[in-house]
Order: structure tokens, then sequence, then C-alpha cells
């Protein structure tokens, strides 16, 4: 009776991983996520926002998750060149990013993790002006591993780095306004 039972145990076990793997291999071989929001400042504004990571503490998800974590600078201070390494607790891992292109429009980025796991992934913030409002949209992509596509079977990924450049780029826009309103009340 036990060896009956353990029997189909072992078998649903290798039912179960055939069709996990089964399923991770229909997955894409890269990922891309993308977010936008429209902020009621100027350009320039949300651009020195993305520009220096030193004012990333500011609106970055990432950064809130571990207020312990050991940051590193080096590079220019912003702009093309500028390199952020930082090295935290289990939610925002290990890794470093550098500004790859920097223009009043577009700030995009080279973010490689060490860990939790290894990843060499693309950012890029496209900064459009709109008159009084600025647009930015935030993306990521990358290569998507096997180990990645398994995840995939029971994570939607999309979602759930969806759900944190959303905490971001509204963190972003309530900073972005709030220096433009300050910079229009100096004004004043």
């Amino acid at each position: 009776m036990i060896k009956t039972i353990l029997k189909w145990a072992g078998i649903a076990v290798g039912v179960f991983v055939v069709g996990v793997l089964a399923l991770a291999f229909t997955k894409p071989d890269e990922f891309r996520v993308q977010r936008a929001i429209s902020i009621n400042a100027p350009q320039q504004t949300v651009f020195e926002l993305v520009n220096d990571y030193r004012n990333w503490g500011a609106w970055s998800p990432w950064e809130k998750k571990d207020p312990a974590m050991k940051r590193s600078y080096s590079g220019p201070a912003s702009g093309k060149g500028a390199l952020y390494a930082w090295d935290g607790n289990g939610e925002v891992g290990k890794g470093s990013m550098l500004i790859t292109e920097a223009t009043p429009s577009q700030v995009s980025l080279n973010l490689d993790f060490e860990k939790p796991f290894e990843g060499h992934n693309k950012v890029v913030f496209a900064i459009e002006s709109k008159g009084l409002t600025t647009d930015v949209t935030w993306s990521m992509s990358g290569p998507s591993p096997f180990i990645t596509k398994v995840i995939q079977v029971f994570c939607n990924m999309d979602a759930m780095i969806g759900a944190e450049f959303e905490k971001g780029l509204a963190a972003m826009k309530t900073e972005a306004e709030k220096k433009a309103a300050a910079k229009q009340a100096k004004a004043q």
C-alpha cells in the first residue's frame, strides 16, 4: 500500500516537473517591462531626477526597501559614465547601473545584477516635453535565461516589476512637481 502511494506520488511529482519545464520552454527569450506617467513639471526637472543617481533616493522604490544598503558612486556626478553600485538585503540584491546615454529626452542605463542572481538588462527613461507637462516612460528589457523562464511559469514578471515601476513613477511625479512648484514660488 505505502509503495503504491509513493509510486503514484513520485509519478505526480515527475509529471509536475516535466510540465513546469515544458511551460518554461514556451516563454520568450527576452522580456520587456514598461510603464509611463505624465508629470506636471518641466522636462529639465524630471531629467535631473533621473540623470543623477544621488536624486534616486527621492523616488526609486528600491532605495526604500533597504535603508542600510551600501551605495557607491563613481565616474562623473551625473550623465554618461556615471556609475552607481549597491549591495543590500535580499529585496534589492547587489549590482550596478551605468548611464550610457544622457540627453534631456532620454537617459539609458546598463543594469547589471550580481545577486540574488546574475542579470544584464537595459533600462531607458524616455522624457518627452508636452508643453507644461512631461511624459516619462520607464522601460527595462533583457534576456530571459532558462531559470528566469521557470520563474515566469509561477510569477508574472511584467506585473511584479511593473508594480515597482508604477510606485517609482508616482514618487518621481510627486518629487518633480514639488521641485517645480518651489522653483515657481521662488521666481515670484
